[in-house]
């Protein structure tokens, strides 16, 4: 008989729905309940899915609550994120960790000295999609990985989010907003990064807003729009990174891997399934290859339920503190490479996480 563990949410927008489900779906979490700084908000997703709202410092101080799932904007991550762990709860922020690598710092120092964890979004590489990839690159099937490309590009979130102002401030840009779905999935496939270059811009100083409720509202934009960057893997090989908001369309692979021996197509790494494609050497076109992992639809939670099963067993989880601080170390490191107009060493470092049994019942992340 499996010993859930207790959860709590903050943060009850747009994304929240989708780990509320977890919580119904993967065996080992419990919601206690959820909070928001607005309360209506937080009574509304209580209603929706049949548990509790509090107000956040309750939620905090609740008693049972082991681990916090950290759904507020960008700038709160971290402030909320130490609050939890101050109130000796484990805490799964959404990406990005923090806003800053000294606020992200002081978190995981807190969590040490506490002796609880820190996680972080996205968890999308635990998916089917990547963790077929995972396999065939350790199975030798493109040989040594060499280079790699990766391409986020769209024309920004104002024509359907209904409130996208923060993704225009610190914290959000395509680099903050979608570049960890693709610096976690590549480190996953490769491991750390050791230094990189880049070039930024604000392209359209000024964005109109074009959905409901806030139609015609005039965004500032405050952080760079179009990001390109280089990355040097520890392991040697390059990577090319492009994430944009100033697209309108493009025929861009999500992101390829190419190694000695053939070339790997990865499925959109915000997506939890396929399809995964190769082309060994001497191979004209590209083979379909069947997904060899379970959770191949929305997953979102993976992560949160990985730390938990962790918390038991004593064994490190996935979505761990080292990977997700050095995801946001390297897209610090782009945006000072192109402010500085230099490469950038990257201090931190991560071990890849460890690949996921093929054979789990899904619900489950332990055999």
């Amino acid at each position: 008989m499996i010993t859930q563990v207790n959860v709590g949410i903050i943060g009850c927008g747009n994304i929240s729905p989708l780990y509320f489900r977890a919580c119904r779906s993967l065996e080992i979490l419990n919601l206690v309940g959820c909070a928001d700084l607005d309360m209506s908000r937080a009574e509304a997703r209580a209603r929706e899915f049949g548990t509790r709202a509090f107000r956040v410092e309750e939620l905090l101080a609740h008693p049972d609550v082991q681990i916090i799932i950290n759904l507020t904007i960008p700038k709160a991550h971290g402030e909320i994120g130490i609050a939890a762990l101050e109130a000796g709860k484990s805490v799964y922020n959404e990406k990005p960790l923090a806003l800053s690598r000294e606020e992200a710092r002081r978190m995981l120092a807190l969590a040490q000295a506490k002796g609880l964890r820190v996680g972080g979004a996205p968890d999308t590489f635990m998916g089917a999609g990547i963790q077929t990839c995972r396999k065939l690159i350790d199975e030798g099937a493109i040989g040594e990985p060499v280079a790699a490309t990766a391409f986020m590009m769209s024309r920004g979130h104002e024509s359907w989010h209904p409130d996208p102002e923060f993704y225009y401030q610190p914290g959000g840009g395509p680099m903050f907003d979608m570049g960890p779905y693709y610096l976690t999935a590549l480190v996953t496939l490769i491991g750390p990064v050791r230094r990189v270059t880049g070039s930024a811009r604000i392209t359209f100083p000024e964005r109109t807003i074009t959905s409901q409720p806030k139609h015609g509202q005039k965004i500032t934009v405050r952080v760079p729009t179009h990001v390109a960057g280089v990355l040097d893997f520890a392991s040697g090989a390059i990577g090319t990174i492009v994430t944009s908001f100033d697209v309108w369309k493009h025929s861009m692979p999500y992101i390829e891997i190419y190694g000695s021996e053939g070339s790997l197509q990865v499925p959109d790494p915000n997506s939890f399934g396929g399809p995964v494609r190769v082309a060994r050497a001497g191979e004209k076109e590209w083979t379909d290859v069947t997904l060899t992992h379970p959770y191949s639809r929305q997953s979102r939670g993976l992560g949160v339920a990985d730390m938990a099963y962790a918390m038991q067993s004593g064994r490190p989880h996935r979505a761990s503190s080292e990977l997700t601080y050095h995801v946001l170390d390297i897209m610090h490191a782009i945006h000072d490479a192109s402010n500085e107009g230099r490469h950038v060493p990257i201090e931190s470092t991560c071990e890849r996480p460890a690949p996921l049994p093929a054979d789990l019942r899904e619900g489950t992340l332990d055999p």
